[in-house]
Parts: C-alpha cells; sequence; structure tokens
C-alpha cells in the first residue's frame, strides 16, 4: 500500500457514498427538505438522473477533487437565489402548456375527476405561477447538500485508511516470515 492506493480507495468510496445520498434523499442523516409543491415525476434531485450521474472525482497524489459538469449543481449543492430570465418565463409557459394539455377531458369539455388530472392541474398551476414571476425577480433554491464534508466522510476516512493498514501489516507479516 501507498499514499496513491489509499487516494484511490478513498476517492472510489467517497464517490460512493455522495452518490448513495440520492437515494437517501439527504445528506447523509439530514434529509433534504420537500419542495413546496409536490411533482409527479418523483423526488426533485432525481426526476432526471442527471446530476446524479454527473458527479465526478479525480485525485492527484494528495488530494481528491469532486465535481459536476452540470450548471446547477452548486445551486443545489449550496442552496441561493436565481434570477427569473426571459428564457426562464419561457420555458415555463411551455411546461404550463404541455402540463394542462395532458389533463383528460370529458365529452362536455370539462376536466376528469380523477387523482392523475387532479396532480396535472396542480401541476400546470405550479408552472403558471413560475411564468407569472417577472422577470429579474428570484426564486430562492433550498440546499439540498449531496457533496460536502461531513461526520461520515470523517468516519469512511478512517475506514479506508484502516483497511488499508491492515493491507500493509498482512504484506509485512507474508514477506517477513519468509
Amino acid at each position: 500500500m501507498n499514499l496513491h492506493n489509499f487516494i484511490t480507495d478513498l476517492r472510489v468510496q467517497l464517490l460512493e457514498e455522495f452518490d448513495y445520498n440520492f437515494e437517501r434523499k439527504a445528506f447523509f442523516d439530514k434529509s433534504w427538505k420537500e419542495t413546496k409543491f409536490p411533482n409527479r415525476r418523483g423526488s426533485l434531485m432525481m426526476r432526471t438522473g442527471a446530476l446524479r450521474r454527473s458527479l465526478r472525482a479525480t485525485s492527484n497524489d494528495n488530494s481528491i477533487t469532486f465535481m459536476s459538469s452540470l450548471p446547477y449543481a452548486a445551486i443545489h449543492n449550496e442552496g441561493g437565489e436565481i434570477t427569473v430570465t426571459e428564457k426562464m418565463k419561457r420555458y415555463f409557459w411551455a411546461m404550463y402548456y404541455k402540463s394542462s394539455g395532458a389533463i383528460s377531458k370529458t365529452s362536455k369539455g370539462e376536466a376528469r375527476q380523477t387523482q392523475r388530472n387532479s396532480k396535472m392541474i396542480a401541476e400546470a398551476s405550479i408552472w403558471k405561477t413560475m411564468a407569472l414571476k417577472k422577470v429579474g425577480s428570484k426564486i430562492k433554491i433550498d440546499q439540498r447538500q449531496f457533496i460536502g464534508p461531513h461526520r461520515n466522510v470523517d468516519r469512511c476516512v478512517e475506514w479506508v485508511f484502516n483497511r488499508n493498514m491492515d493491507e500493509i501489516e498482512n504484506f509485512m507479516i507474508k514477506h517477513l516470515k519468509k
């Protein structure tokens, strides 16, 4: 075992732990805040899985760097505010029309009283509310951390270190007996 092996083992182990945060819907033991508006596509952080799949880790001789190529990764991990743009408004309107168009209707043109329709109506209402925001207004994004320092990261470092030290000890015992 050498430092390079330790760093490599630690990089792999921590990347697995950070990936698992998406299944936990939490940053280890701190659950992510629920969205204000429920969505039919599931958890906010797992709707497409793109953010989870974008996690990467690189290492050199003495450090590990975790990153994502997606521009929205940092705002989810750290929380903050984003400013509404004209392009965002167009997207919100498009999603509103898509959601409202998926509402099934009776022969009289009224919305059917189904559970799916009630979810679609609620979703369309959310998109319309977002589309009606003024350009320049702020949208608060709650922190839903998935990467960073935590006592479980410290435990992981200790576990990988002890496992590597055991390998060294076994190697030494095996070769010193000869």
